[in-house]
């Protein structure tokens, strides 16, 4: 779970992007895509949170009010449109998720877990 979870913590942090970043505006007002920013994945205007990852809260049954309590400075407006967003394009967002789970990034990166649970890559030891 390590890798994931830096991965979502990576995409939740405020935005920090440069003047170089292209903003590329859905058709949802509160979500945006940014060069650059989640890999380009639909994220929460003004924000590193990805639809996805609100996406997963919603499908794990968390609240509007657990959402916001989470991520206050997020507002409920904008929760809402990213839920709208993930209804509207399922498919797409499920993929991002099935892409991002744990084991998914294992094959991909050819890591594995050791004794203590790092990830690493195969054959690199603890000590390299």
């Amino acid at each position: 779970m390590a890798l994931a979870d830096e991965e979502d913590r990576g995409c939740t942090m405020a935005s920090r992007n440069s003047a170089a970043d292209t903003v590329d505006q859905t058709e949802h007002p509160h979500v945006v895509r940014v060069a650059g920013v989640c890999g380009g994945r639909p994220i929460i205007k003004g924000t590193r949170i990805s639809v996805g990852h609100i996406a997963q809260l919603y499908k794990a049954g968390d609240t509007i009010e657990e959402i916001l309590e989470a991520y206050p400075h997020l507002k409920a407006a904008a929760v809402y449109d990213a839920i709208s967003y993930y209804l509207d394009h399922q498919q797409e967002i499920e993929q991002e998720i099935v892409e991002n789970h744990i084991e998914t990034l294992i094959t991909r990166h050819g890591l594995e877990i050791d004794e203590q649970g790092f990830l690493r890559c195969r054959g690199e030891s603890p000590f390299s």
